[in-house]
């Protein structure tokens, strides 16, 4: 019986030892990772850390060794995570692009002993976070680096796990903290026991039913975060290979080579994908330039319930194996599905992917709760554009009186490491975890975001305002890449712009004008903010007088974890955009 998360790959490696489990590139070539090779090397990994010292008498988590990992995404983090489970200690993984700051905020809060490390740029950029860590004492690296100590080391002791620590490793045995990125404040510590990640993942396997042994699945989110480790044990239990991307810039050369039947993602990569496609189809010329926009205006139209009129279905038809089937052979030609999360995703991407049968799963969820409360099915009957889908099996959801969004349900967290006040406030008195969104239900039985609790704010008028509604409408315009609604204790609500400078450029051209290479210089042409005030005034006549935009700034660069403006999730820091921009933002209300 599958109880602790290690139980999952054991089961496999018992079951189909040869079977392909993990695979990455060495040397430019595709290395597999057989589900024995996996296991046996875990196993010897867990000897090998069990020789240092660790301490695992007391399994309670401010007694459980702490282990930290940062790396990229590659079948030495889940060996790793898997020998680590086995010790009876806690796998702590951090963000490779987390700030110096918070690296150092992190391994002191959890008194982190132990550190794996990627590669040597990951070791270059923060051996002087661990030297300001007391508690670290060994640092491992994957890759060979000159005067650092190779994980190999570990596993060429040969050693196996203690039985006696294994058997008394349970469900309720902690086996993770996440430190969430957050977007103000420092981290928060979420505790996620084996029986919080097992029952997600089991509770998750009927969503993917589609899924066969030997199907493979493409893997680059960051394993840092709960969504893709999650997802990768759904993948390990149902017998799908998982096969890592060598970088964020090569996923599309990977999917081809890959040729995944799914793969899990975020909006904003989603959102490149598509404008790499359109790309592409503003490089076309006569008849093919022709189709190419005619298919997208007939995808822009798709609903998977009203399915339209025969003559609507014909012409999607043809458009499929004209033009969406090149969409299908850039992503490998086996996608069935893409699975996206973390935020909102826009409703015409959904619409436009679909209609091109890939069909695309949002999703919800949190870090503490494990992560998933909701999804959309594969199957179309369990499936509605616009909402985040039904409440996964075994999880419970109800609405607070404030329409916020409260969740119960093994998933739950323990709670947050060592701050038993936070935890208090994250629950309701009758034990509801409160996730801090708004929501309701759609044709009752489909679970809808309306915004973020926190996020609501009330202008000087004493009128609120939801934000994220407003900006994910305006989003749909195919001119606005990014958007920022403003206007707490301000006279009326403002926005800070990033254009979709691709399809920006491209409108100039097509209307006779060359546009500037610098951005910079592109957003001040009155072409540009006519044409984008004109988007804002096709999408302000959604909501009442009070909620449209009546000013805004054009940005001239994309925001992005680097310059400081999404977290490493990619979500949204408010306020720092808002404290970086204060200027920008003042000479609209002056």
């Amino acid at each position: 019986m599958v109880e602790r998360l290690f139980d999952i790959v054991a089961k496999r490696a018992q079951e189909e030892p040869d079977a392909e489990m993990l695979a990455a590139k060495e040397n430019g070539i595709w290395r597999a990772y057989t589900c024995r090779e996996v296991w046996e090397t875990a196993g010897k990994l867990c000897g090998g850390l069990l020789s240092l010292g660790i301490s695992n008498n007391d399994l309670q988590p401010e007694a459980q060794e702490k282990i930290a990992i940062i790396s990229p995404n590659r079948p030495e983090w889940i060996i790793t995570d898997l020998a680590v489970q086995q010790t009876g200690a806690v796998l702590t993984p951090l963000y490779p692009t987390i700030s110096t700051h918070d690296m150092v905020y992190a391994l002191n809060d959890a008194q982190v002993h132990i550190v794996f490390v990627g590669n040597a740029e990951l070791y270059e950029r923060f051996k002087d976070a661990f030297a300001q860590v007391p508690s670290v004492k060994h640092v491992f690296c994957f890759d060979e680096v000159p005067g650092v100590q190779n994980w190999k080391t570990l596993i060429a002791k040969g050693l196996a796990p203690d039985p006696s620590v294994v058997s008394r490793i349970s469900k309720e045995t902690l086996t993770t903290i996440i430190y969430t990125s957050g977007t103000t404040g420092n981290p928060k510590g979420v505790m996620l026991t084996h029986d919080n990640i097992v029952s997600n993942v089991m509770d998750c396997m009927c969503e993917f039913w589609f899924a066969a042994k030997g199907d493979k699945a493409l893997s680059f989110l960051p394993l840092n975060h709960i969504f893709e480790k999650m997802v990768t044990y759904v993948y390990l239990n149902a017998g799908v290979a998982i096969y890592y991307a060598e970088s964020m810039d090569t996923i599309g050369e990977n999917l081809r080579e890959v040729k995944p039947m799914v793969f899990t993602t975020v909006p904003r990569l989603l959102e490149k994908v598509y404008e790499r496609i359109f790309e592409k189809g503003l490089e076309l010329k006569g008849i093919k330039r022709a189709l190419f926009f005619w298919a997208l205006g007939l995808g822009f139209k798709y609903d998977n319930v009203e399915k339209g009129s025969l003559w609507y279905r014909l012409q999607l038809a043809i458009a499929n194996k004209l033009i969406f089937s090149k969409w299908r052979e850039a992503l490998g030609g086996n996608v069935k599905a893409i699975v996206t999360g973390s935020a909102a995703c826009q409703v015409r991407l959904i619409r436009i992917f679909t209609s091109a049968k890939i069909v695309i799963m949002e999703g919800y969820g949190l870090t503490e709760t494990s992560p998933v409360i909701s999804v959309n099915k594969y199957d179309t009957e369990d499936r509605r554009i616009g909402t985040i889908g039904p409440v996964i099996q075994n999880v419970q959801v109800k609405l607070g009186e404030d329409g916020e969004i409260l969740c119960k349900g093994h998933n739950v967290m323990k709670g947050y490491y060592k701050n038993p006040e936070l935890t208090a406030e994250a629950f309701t008195p009758d034990g509801w975890l409160k996730t801090g969104d708004i929501g309701e239900w759609v044709e009752g039985r489909f679970l809808k975001i309306t915004d973020r609790k926190k996020e609501i704010f009330k202008t000087s008028g004493g009128k609120y305002v939801a934000p994220q509604v407003i900006e994910n409408k305006m989003k749909e315009s195919m001119f606005i890449e990014q958007l920022l609604v403003i206007g707490a204790g301000r006279k009326f609500v403002s926005a800070l712009i990033v254009p979709a400078y691709v399809h920006v450029r491209k409108y100039l051209e097509d209307h006779g004008t060359t546009p500037p290479a610098d951005n910079a210089a592109l957003i001040k042409m009155p072409q540009v903010i006519d044409l984008l005030q004109k988007q804002v005034d096709k999408y302000n006549a959604d909501f009442s007088h009070v909620e449209q935009i009546k000013k805004f700034q054009l940005m001239p660069a994309e925001w992005t974890i680097d310059t400081g403006e999404l977290t490493p999730s990619i979500k949204v820091k408010r306020k720092f955009i808002e404290q970086k921009y204060a200027k920008e933002i003042d000479v609209m209300y002056e």
